[in-house]
């Protein structure tokens, strides 16, 4: 079908004839008069008979700034959210990595100095934490470890993220319309602890090369990442690659609860409210969108299901995230870090923490955990939305 009929001084009969009450069309002489809000009220105005957008001629669809690709009528398979995540986890890692890093140095500072004094404080803030290392060890440091960072995105993200949506299908109750809050929060839960299960070694090979220098004023711990998986093994046993494991669940169970769940609901929310609506949106009409292209209601608009949307539900996303995850990872990134025998278990990683930082010291480098996982979640969700559309629209060419 051409984008834009042909102009006609009759109304074309048949299938491919858009109908509208007669009250309309009696003044109608030719389908040129369809312009502006004539034409969009014309088109909300159509009796629905399972009409796809895509069906409609371009001029007569309603006018949306899509920025980014379009979402596409086919929703896109489990194998193909899989692929997207651990991609755009990776996108977004390249992208932040050094702020992790500078995360990870501020929160594990002070530790191996007990008591802490001013004078053994190395780090200060974001900028003073990246700019000490680039002078002390160069830039590359910025960077170390991005190997195991990769390796771990590619099997952490393809599950904690890619396999959201196919278990909370599984857990959404035969009938249900919508999911709930709780099957969201048990779909996150789930993900969560199966990602950490089977990407903790490089997790943990992650945090001990981004930390290598504050550990030790000596040579690096390990000289590759390879070595740095046969070291930890051969030196800690098997469960070495796994140290940690128990409060890292805790913590992707929170971060994903608070990541992926509220990225869920502020995507849904702006949908459903067009507050994303750009100019569909204008004239405060405040229509609910249709979130089915296949089946568009009278009075909808198509789902506006772009960037900018995106990227405010990521935004929200990753605050909430580090809002209520940051104590964990402070343990987490304790323990994962700390010599064999430094403590007994994470209790006893918590309770060191406490009695030397105070409660203040569970949010120890809040600014760069906030900093990094908020550009994180935007650098990836903006990723995985697009990484997705694409692979949907290269499909039928890869067939």
């Amino acid at each position: 079908m051409p984008d834009d009929p042909v102009p006609s001084t009759e109304m074309p009969p048949g299938e491919h004839c858009f109908p509208v009450t007669r009250s309309v069309a009696a003044g109608m002489s030719s389908w040129l008069l369809y312009k502006g809000e004539a034409r969009e009220a014309a088109l909300r105005a159509l009796p629905v008979q399972g009409r796809s957008w895509n069906t409609l001629p371009r001029s007569l669809r309603p006018s949306a700034t899509m920025v980014g690709l379009k979402p596409p009528e086919v929703p896109p398979t489990a194998a193909m959210k899989f692929i997207s995540a651990g991609m755009a986890g990776c996108i977004a890692d390249l992208c932040t990595f050094p702020l992790d890093t500078a995360k990870v140095r501020l929160q594990i500072q002070g530790e191996v100095r007990i008591p802490r004094t001013i004078s053994s404080v190395e780090y200060r803030g974001v900028v003073g934490t990246l700019s000490t290392m680039v002078r002390t060890e160069g830039a590359r440091s910025l960077y170390r470890g991005l190997a195991a960072g990769l390796q771990r995105q590619m099997s952490f993200a393809s599950i904690r993220i890619g396999l959201y949506d196919s278990v909370k299908q599984i857990y959404t109750p035969k009938g249900a319309e919508n999911a709930g809050m709780a099957t969201r929060l048990l779909a996150g839960c789930t993900t969560g602890a199966v990602a950490v299960a089977c990407a903790q070694p490089t997790d943990v090979v992650k945090v001990r090369f981004q930390a290598s220098r504050t550990v030790s004023d000596s040579a690096l711990r390990y000289s590759g990442t390879v070595d740095a998986y046969r070291t930890i093994a051969r030196e800690e046993g098997i469960r070495g690659l796994w140290r940690g494991t128990l409060p890292n669940i805790a913590r992707n169970a929170v971060i994903n609860c608070g990541e992926l769940v509220t990225y869920d609901l502020l995507k849904d929310a702006l949908l459903r409210t067009q507050l994303m609506a750009g100019e569909d949106g204008a004239g405060g009409r405040g229509q609910v969108p249709s979130l089915s292209l296949r089946h568009p209601t009278p009075g909808s608009s198509p789902p506006l299901d772009n960037i900018p949307c995106h990227f405010v539900a990521a935004f929200g996303a990753g605050f909430c995230a580090t809002v209520v995850a940051s104590p964990v990872d402070v343990v987490k990134t304790r323990y994962m870090n700390a010599s064999p025998g430094q403590y007994r278990n994470a209790l006893s990683c918590l309770l060191a923490l406490l009695m030397q930082d105070g409660p203040a010291g569970l949010y120890k480098g809040f600014v760069p955990s906030f900093l990094r996982l908020g550009s994180w979640n935007v650098v990836m969700f903006v990723s995985y939305e697009q990484l997705q559309r694409a692979l949907v629209l290269a499909r039928p060419a890869l067939a």
